[in-house]
C-alpha cells in the first residue's frame, strides 16, 4: 500500500521539524532539576579573605611557621618604611622581633580577581613597632595572591602606604558627605 507511508512521513517530518526548532530556541525536555550539576565553582575570593585573616593573626602572633606557608618563594614585599625585602627577610625581621605588630585592624578590604591572581586592598591601623620606633597609624596596603598548581594560594607582593593625618581626615570628611553651613 503506497499511499499509507505518505501520512507517516508527514508525520515524522512535522516532528522532527518541531524538536529542531525547540532545540535551537533553548528548550530542553529535560527539567532544570533533573539536569546534571555543574562542577561548583570555588570561591576564591572568600579563600584569599581567610588567608588574609590567617596573615593577620600570623603576624600578631610572630608565628614565622604559618608565614613560610603563605608567602611564596619569590615574595617581594616593601615594608611600611619603605625597605624591600624578600621572603627570607621578612621572616626573619619576624623571629628577630624586628617588627612587632599588636594591633592590626582592617578596613575597606578588597579583593579583585584576574585569573589566577588576587589583589588584595584594605586599610590597616596598626600599632607595633618596628626595629625599636613605634609604630602607630593607618596604612593603605596592596598584597597579592597568587593560586599555585595545588589549588592553594601564595603572597607574592606586599606594599604599605602610610596614610597622613590630613589625608584621613579627607577621607572621613568625604565618606560623610559635604560638610553642613
Amino acid at each position: 500500500m503506497p499511499g499509507t507511508r505518505a501520512p507517516f512521513r508527514r508525520a515524522t517530518a512535522c516532528i522532527g521539524f518541531i524538536c529542531w526548532c525547540l532545540f535551537f530556541c533553548g528548550f530542553s525536555p529535560i527539567p532544570a532539576t533533573a539536569k546534571r550539576p555543574h562542577a561548583q565553582k570555588p570561591d576564591y575570593k572568600r579563600q584569599v579573605e581567610q588567608l588574609e585573616e590567617l596573615w593577620r593573626i600570623a603576624q600578631l602572633n610572630d608565628d614565622v611557621a604559618q608565614m613560610d606557608r603563605l608567602l611564596s618563594e619569590d615574595y617581594v614585599g616593601i615594608t611600611l618604611n619603605g625597605q624591600v625585602v624578600t621572603k627570607a627577610q621578612q621572616l626573619e625581621r619576624t623571629r628577630a622581633r624586628q617588627l612587632v605588630l599588636t594591633k592590626i585592624q582592617l578596613n575597606d578590604l578588597k579583593i579583585k580577581l584576574i585569573g589566577s591572581t588576587a589583589v588584595v586592598t584594605s586599610e590597616a591601623n596598626v600599632d607595633g613597632s618596628n626595629d625599636g620606633t613605634p609604630i602607630h597609624g593607618t596604612y593603605r596596603y596592596t598584597r597579592v595572591y597568587t593560586r599555585v598548581p595545588n589549588g592553594g594560594w601564595k603572597i607574592t607582593n606586599f606594599e604599605a602606604t602610610r596614610v597622613g593625618p590630613q589625608r584621613a581626615r579627607h577621607d572621613s570628611e568625604r565618606a560623610q558627605g559635604p560638610p553642613s553651613p
